[in-house]
């Protein structure tokens, strides 16, 4: 017997018309309430217009392609890429309409839209950025992603490593980035250049991009003999500009004596610049500063910005052949693309300055 509307207002102790709210999204609701009818969505496995096997039969031209932040160069590179291989003048095979899906980070907006990609019929989804590292969210996730599969939509990661196997036996297929093996090159960089003071300014501490560029940079810390000191010289904050100003004003703080910064991405590499050029640090004479991504200003920065280059728009063309089964799935599941060291001038030897 087909799951109805009231049956998901009776699981959530709301009423009908909250429901419909909720699912709408044309009403704002409270978050609480919010999450609670979600969960009873797929605890009772409820899919408006009829059972899953009937969307399984009929899915539409539209692929899902969620994002962190569309304003920001690292995904609106990856989602250009995926619109571009599916859409008008690819290779004359059927076309999808691309809908990118903002959502700001946050991962109950994430759920969200994976349900309602499922409603609208998605012939697929790209998951784009780094995941959050909670067992709840993930387990919440991969049932979402399995309500897709039944309804005859493939889940490609991009960015992002596979679903923890405790959460699903057939995880999403994933292209994934060298995230360590490039930041362990920065830093490696930065240590052939006499560097021994380095501070690092990362990203949201529960992010597993955030966790993995760490670990490359602190192997190669501990390879140099030079771990010791790492959890002091190192912050989190937001990947955008103004965490980098404040993680450097911390750093500084820490320790005046810093000649080198690692930031987590290019766009905190800037931040952390507008810092030291305030305080009259020159770059890279007094501090050497990197970046991470090669995002396009980072070559137009002053000075060019010292990065690793990430092959954003390749993985976004593969992940979009994967999600539409135009490439065979990679053995194991995962594709992963890799990571190169572009030195340019905001790196240069420790002490160089007069």
């Amino acid at each position: 017997m087909s799951v109805t509307l009231a049956d998901v207002a009776a699981r959530a102790g709301v009423s009908a018309a909250t429901v419909s709210r909720v699912l709408n999204g044309n009403y704002p609701v409270a978050g609480a309430t919010r999450r609670r009818v979600l969960r009873a969505v797929e605890e009772l496995e409820y899919v408006v217009n009829g059972p899953a096997s009937a969307l399984a039969a009929a899915t539409s031209d539209l692929v899902g392609v969620l994002v962190n932040d569309i304003a920001d160069p690292f995904f609106g590179i990856i989602a250009s890429a995926v619109q571009t291989e599916i859409g008008p003048g690819g290779d004359g095979t059927r076309q999808k309409l691309a809908v990118v899906c903002n959502t700001g980070g946050s991962p109950e907006r994430e759920l969200t839209y994976l349900t309602l990609l499922q409603r609208q019929r998605a012939a697929a989804v790209v998951l784009t950025g780094g995941a959050l590292e909670d067992e709840e969210h993930s387990a919440a996730l991969a049932t979402r992603i399995g309500h897709l599969a039944a309804a005859g939509a493939h889940t490609v990661l991009c960015g992002r490593p596979p679903l923890p196997g405790s959460v699903t036996d057939e995880p999403p297929t994933a292209v994934t980035f060298d995230n360590r093996g490039g930041a362990r090159q920065l830093t490696g960089h930065l240590l052939e250049l006499g560097h021994r003071r380095l501070g690092y300014v990362g990203g949201p501490a529960a992010r597993t991009t955030t966790r993995h560029r760490l670990e490359g940079h602190r192997a190669a810390l501990a390879e140099a003999g030079l771990a010791g000191d790492a959890e002091r010289l190192t912050v989190h904050g937001r990947y955008d500009r103004a965490s980098g100003y404040e993680g450097a004003v911390q750093l500084l703080s820490r320790e005046p004596d810093l000649t080198a910064i690692v930031a987590a991405n290019d766009t905190v590499a800037l931040g952390v610049c507008a810092a030291l050029r305030e305080r009259g640090v020159r770059i890279p004479e007094d501090v050497s500063v990197t970046g991470f991504d090669d995002l396009p200003f980072a070559a137009d920065a002053a000075p060019a910005l010292t990065t690793v280059r990430l092959p954003l728009a390749e993985a976004g063309r593969i992940a979009a052949r994967l999600a539409l089964g135009r490439d065979a799935r990679p053995a194991g599941g995962v594709t992963t693309c890799p990571a190169t060291l572009v030195p340019r001038a905001s790196t240069g030897p420790a002490g160089a300055g007069p």
